[in-house]
């Protein structure tokens, strides 16, 4: 059982169906009521369709990247030692078949089946990545961003009662001055933040395992552009992010939103400012890997302000 955890990386689904249940509680229903489709039953058919799409995409990884993982990583591998190969094309095919059929039941309630879609695209961009985009320049990053930021994207399709708020301005203010950031805009800024720090995150990975993808022959962005440029582009990917976070924090503050701009002041862009700073510190295998939970740890705080963003009626 173990085994099968770590293959299908239960945390990394934990944090999809932490930020999808966030996602729905602090501001899908928050704004919708139950939600015109994405009721709690369907909410949940729904992250569970994205969670078994996303542990089939773990599984068909790891079945094409053992030779990889043998040389980077050997002492974590799982497949070929814990579970067969063969076994892992069967229970990627199981989930991915399973989460395409609870997606389907919620786009029935709906009456779009064509959202399914979304769906079918993501099983297949998984299966290409892993057989071809993750070796390729930069595209292979780019695909994991995507579908990375569609975690929400998802969300936003499959509930039609979120669509009337893209028309309206980013802010709102009540009585007192107190501002109320737009849920639709919210989320554009969610999705955003996303993608760009998982496209870092993703090159700073492609750095770690550097020796294990030159022996495959890959064309990674380190192994094209090298160490030192590759730091240097990632540095440049985290200013518009920063930039991003800093003016939602300024306009916060300034609009007496105090707690939720404080939050994201302290708790993400002074962390991600540092982490920008400290990428070129050193470049060995242990500091990119550092790197890589480090980011990870600031995407999950990023989930801390939808918390806050949901309580701050009360707080303010």
């Amino acid at each position: 059982m173990m085994a099968l955890l770590k293959l299908i990386r239960w945390s990394n689904l934990l944090i999809i169906f932490a930020t999808q249940w966030l996602v729905w509680v602090c501001v899908i229903r928050r704004f919708t009521g139950s939600g015109h489709v994405l009721d709690f039953p369907h909410f949940l058919l729904l992250s569970l369709s994205t969670v078994f799409i996303a542990a089939a995409g773990y599984i068909i990884n790891d079945y094409f990247d053992v030779r990889i993982d043998n040389i980077n990583r050997p002492e974590k591998m799982v497949l070929e030692k814990a579970i067969p190969r063969k076994t892992a094309i069967i229970l990627h095919s199981l989930l991915n078949a399973t989460g395409l059929v609870l997606a389907a039941i919620v786009a029935r309630q709906g009456g779009h089946y064509h959202w399914l879609l979304v769906q079918g695209i993501c099983t297949l961009l998984l299966w290409f990545y892993s057989t071809r985009f993750k070796r390729q320049f930069m595209a292979g990053n780019i695909i994991v961003s995507l579908l990375t930021a569609f975690t929400i994207v998802v969300l936003v399709i499959y509930e039609p009662a979120l669509h009337r708020y893209m028309d309206l301005d980013p802010y709102t203010e009540t009585t007192g001055g107190v501002s109320h950031v737009n849920p639709f805009y919210l989320l554009a800024i969610y999705t955003f933040f996303a993608f760009i720090l998982t496209w870092m995150r993703e090159i700073v990975k492609d750095m770690e395992d550097l020796k294990g993808d030159e022996a495959e022959g890959c064309v990674t962005m380190p192994i094209v552009w090298g160490l030192k440029r590759a730091s240097v582009f990632t540095q440049w990917l985290a200013i518009p992010a920063i930039a991003t976070l800093l003016f939602s924090a300024l306009h916060l503050v300034t609009t007496r939103n105090w707690i939720l701009g404080l939050y994201t002041s302290v708790a993400l862009v002074l962390p991600l400012c540092a982490w920008t700073f400290n990428l070129r510190k050193a470049a060995t295998t242990v500091h990119y890997a550092r790197a890589s939970r480090q980011l990870k740890i600031i995407m999950v705080l990023g989930l801390g302000s939808l918390i806050i963003n949901y309580f701050s009626e009360w707080l303010n």
